[in-house]
């Protein structure tokens, strides 16, 4: 029974911790105002996370999906599902609010910031290098493309649709398929589906 007690109280104070940061901010919500509105004492909180910012990082870890293991022939349907996932994601309203507060945080916390990029923004900028690395051996991709600068070219519409959050003018449904395709006529490589037809030697 205490077990399940103390898997409750995570959960209540986890749902408390997503909306106050949601509304008021990282800075904005004090442990005292979590503990209030989860109905949890605060020395129990500090059981489950040793401060503020490692409940933070799991109140996002618990909003994030978990990246899908997939990978089949086709590069290009493997980067559009990927971004896809990062676009299920923002269609949270709460998550992009605390993705706002949490950049604005980061900003001004070194620490938390270190943090947030080793364990939420890395795995899928690690995924999206696989890929990358993957079309240059296969020669899908041109041999003269950046590693980084791909990245960037492919994360940073998802990471823009924050802004676009904020100003009520969101972005096209389909903005991973449309990235994809732009990406690709920058750096894409139109492999030959024929096979080589070999030519019969000549007869003198």
């Amino acid at each position: 029974m205490p077990r399940v007690r103390s898997a409750r109280a995570h959960e209540q104070v986890l749902s408390a911790a997503q909306e106050l940061f949601s509304e008021r901010g990282i800075d904005g919500a004090s442990m005292d105002a979590i503990a209030e509105a989860s109905g949890v004492s605060k020395a129990t909180i500090y059981k489950h996370w040793p401060d503020k910012d490692a409940l933070c990082l799991e109140v996002l870890y618990r909003l994030k999906n978990q990246i899908p293991i997939f990978e089949t022939d086709d590069l290009r349907a493997d980067l559009t599902a990927l971004l896809n996932c990062e676009v299920k994601e923002q269609k949270s309203a709460a998550h992009a609010r605390l993705m706002q507060h949490l950049h604005a945080y980061a900003a001004k916390n070194h620490a938390f910031a270190m943090a947030l990029r080793a364990r939420i923004m890395e795995p899928p900028v690690n995924r999206i290098t696989e890929f990358l690395k993957r079309g240059l051996r296969e020669g899908s991709l041109r041999s003269d493309l950046e590693i980084s600068v791909g990245v960037a070219l492919l994360l940073g519409p998802m990471m823009y649709r924050y802004v676009t959050a904020v100003t009520g003018k969101p972005l096209p449904h389909n903005l991973a398929e449309q990235v994809v395709d732009a990406f690709w006529r920058a750096y894409g490589v139109e492999l030959a589906t024929k096979p080589i037809q070999k030519t019969a030697p000549r007869r003198r």
